[in-house]
């Protein structure tokens, strides 16, 4: 077993792959130190350490360190293992006795909001979000909760027209203007809704979730039924619901070890 003393040890050459996962190329060694405040000699002894492991690549070339094999590898496992969805799925049985309708775990794929679990009560309403159905983003609830806190570059990229905006139901933003401002209203509240977009007489409430960057890794929802004669009917935005999504997301950010 190892000593008490090589924790600080372990705790750094985390951090420096923590730096390098963060960056899009590699760094240099001093570049590395400077930013995590380390001696340049200890930074030098962590990376060499690293790169026998297979952790870090040494660009000799380049004076150079970026991510190695060994961390790819590492990665794929994690993947391999579906944490998100083992992780998520206690929290959406939970948000499905406390707020008794369908609970969704969803991500963003391209412009497309994929559902990667269900949870249903006991006696469920037929939805069209089942379990790797893909959704255009800019509709649902869900959707629409990741792509708020992408760049705007991003979400640009996403829609650069308005034949990005397929229309369901008649409801929703047909644009990007009109779906940059329902972003920017539903982050400021903190929760995304839909009325109808996907399905008529069905809405739904989300929150997001966030990585150890602070980047929308997933979303959390939950949908019910809900008839809305006509316009003035519409409109609502659920914030006891919300409060209990909100509640769920939050808690699956801890839980991967995010943060918003």
């Amino acid at each position: 077993m190892g000593s008490s003393s090589d924790v600080p040890a372990l705790r750094r050459g985390l951090a420096v792959l923590r730096l390098l996962s963060t960056r899009p190329g590699p760094m240099s060694a001093a570049t590395i130190a400077r930013e995590l405040d380390l001696p340049r000699s200890t930074a030098y002894h962590l990376l060499a350490e690293l790169a026998d492991a297979g952790f870090v690549t040494h660009l000799p070339e380049e004076r150079r360190y970026g991510l190695g094999v060994a961390a790819f590898e590492l990665g794929s496992a994690y993947l391999r293992h579906d944490p998100l969805e083992r992780l998520a799925r206690p929290l959406l049985r939970r948000l499905v006795d406390r707020a008794g309708a369908t609970a969704h775990l969803g991500v963003l794929h391209g412009a497309e909001a994929l559902y990667l679990l269900r949870e249903q009560p006991r006696q469920p309403n037929t939805l069209v979000s089942d379990v790797g159905v893909r959704l255009p983003a800019h509709l649902p609830a869900s959707g629409r909760a990741m792509l708020a806190f992408l760049l705007p570059a991003q979400v640009r990229a996403l829609f650069p027209g308005v034949g990005s905006f397929v229309d369901r139901t008649g409801r929703g933003p047909r644009d990007l203007p009109s779906l940059r401002r329902l972003l920017s209203s539903e982050r400021q509240r903190g929760w995304f809704v839909e009325d109808g977009f996907v399905t008529a007489d069905f809405a739904s409430v989300a929150a997001p979730v966030f990585d150890h960057g602070g980047r929308p890794i997933a979303a959390i929802s939950t949908t019910f039924r809900h008839v809305c004669p006509d316009a003035s009917a519409c409109g609502q935005d659920w914030p006891d619901i919300a409060a209990e999504v909100r509640r769920s997301a939050e808690e699956l950010t801890l839980r991967i070890g995010g943060h918003k």
